[in-house]
């Protein structure tokens, strides 16, 4: 175990109000290669939470850390926990996204939180990030990650004797490797079968939050164009098992594992 300080927690919290502002102009190429990834095959459909195709991590090669992620510090502090994870988000649509048009990302540390678990420290990040054009706003998000230690072996989720209710989802190789290229995911969990179970003691390649958190909204969006989408990730899903996508009420859908156990839940509103 790891262990964290008040005094460090202090000094990762001075990072809080931190800004990066980042402007590019919202390449159509770049929205039609994530929605190819997310499964869209019609250009003219848009992709569900398309502001994720745009204002890319884009770190030097000698500026990535041994698990694939841009090297800790820098925007972020330098959390020792050996662990880090997209957890949840928040987003609202405001406006929308007028491709081929300049735009900027606002990125702001808005909180950093410890918290001690049965499974030991866990620190919370919050990060808004604003996306305007013509000096309005079109997006604006708060991710949250969670930093951890690395925590015992986790076993394959065994099929339950009944299955799930839902839309089966069966990702491959491929659909994890087009989305990672997608969106410049260089997480080495998503790809890496050696390091994912031999460094990180997952039993199977995992598929990416936001992937995941892609599908439900489109999933949502066969009722009306949305308005707000959060969603909250509660349990991995590993590549070779299925996926059950279904709507669990008339504002929320929810990814299902084999086993049964909800891996990630969303809300959702709409215009």
């Amino acid at each position: 175990m790891t262990g964290v300080t008040e005094a460090q927690v202090a000094q990762w919290q001075e990072t809080i109000g931190r800004e990066i502002v980042e402007e590019e102009t919202l390449a159509p190429l770049a929205l039609c290669r994530f929605a190819r990834a997310v499964g869209k095959v019609d250009e003219r459909d848009r992709p569900p939470l398309p502001h994720w195709a745009f204002f890319l991590p884009n770190p030097l090669s000698g500026d990535t850390g041994p698990d694939g992620h841009p090297k800790r510090g820098g925007f972020l502090p330098d959390v020792t926990l050996p662990r880090r994870m997209f957890a949840a988000s928040s987003i609202e649509f405001p406006g929308e996204l007028e491709l081929g048009a300049p735009a900027k990302q606002t990125s702001r540390v808005a909180e950093l939180t410890h918290k001690s678990g049965r499974t030991g420290d866990l620190v919370f990040a919050k990060v808004e990030k604003r996306i305007e054009q013509d000096g309005e706003l079109r997006v604006r998000e708060v991710q949250t990650y969670v930093y951890r230690d690395e925590g015992d072996p986790v076993p394959l989720p065994q099929p339950a004797a009944q299955v799930p209710e839902g839309e089966a989802w069966h990702p491959d190789e491929v659909s994890l490797f087009r989305f990672s290229a997608a969106t410049y995911n260089g997480h080495r969990i998503h790809y890496d079968y050696p390091y994912t179970t031999g460094v990180e003691g997952y039993p199977a390649l995992i598929i990416h939050g936001p992937f995941t958190a892609a599908k439900l909204a489109d999933l949502a969006m066969r009722k009306g164009e949305l308005a707000s989408f959060s969603f909250r990730a509660t349990a991995p899903l590993f590549l070779g098992e299925p996926v059950y996508l279904r709507q669990s009420a008339d504002d929320s859908v929810e990814a299902v594992r084999c086993d049964g156990v909800t891996a990630m839940q969303a809300n959702v509103s709409y215009r």
